[in-house]
């Protein structure tokens, strides 16, 4: 298996990202919006960079192998802080280890708990709903999502 890594936002070519965030598979799991160009695209850079600054948060560039494969984060959310990640269709079953990641800095960063917003395209995850204290349907940005909390706690529970 390919090697993880996870890479600063300004260690990253924006245009490297266009790609992947424009990938038409990939954005029908996402909230829409415009297709990125190369002036929205260090817009979009810039904003996820600055997220960093907030405690709490990290965002990363995610690298499987030596090719750019997406990116991840922990970012804040209306009701606290969620996991995002989003990764080449190419790329998709390295999912669970970067959540897994993911994971491991909520509860460095000292987080309880974390939200997964999973869009409605996805199906519900029984692995998820068994480590969430709640799983609820939430509407973000005009679309329909299941939202898990998960409580760090319980997920590093035996």
């Amino acid at each position: 298996m390919s090697e993880i890594k996870f890479v600063s936002f300004n260690q990253v070519d924006p245009e490297d990202f266009l790609p992947i965030v424009n990938e038409q598979v990939l954005r029908k799991h996402l909230v829409n919006h415009p297709l990125f160009d190369s002036v929205s695209i260090k817009e979009w850079i810039n904003g996820k960079a600055q997220t960093e600054f907030i405690p709490g948060c990290r965002v990363r560039a995610v690298f499987i192998g030596e090719t750019l494969a997406g990116w991840c984060g922990i970012q804040p959310d209306d009701n606290g802080f969620e996991i995002a990640i989003i990764i080449s269709k190419e790329f998709w079953g390295f999912g669970i280890s970067i959540f897994s990641s993911l994971m491991c800095w909520a509860k460095e960063l000292g987080h309880r708990e974390i939200l997964f917003h999973l869009l409605e395209t996805r199906p519900e995850y029984n692995a998820l709903k068994r480590k969430a204290t709640k799983v609820q349907k939430t509407k973000l940005l005009g679309r329909n999502f299941t939202t898990y909390f998960i409580s760090i706690d319980k997920w590093y529970a035996k």
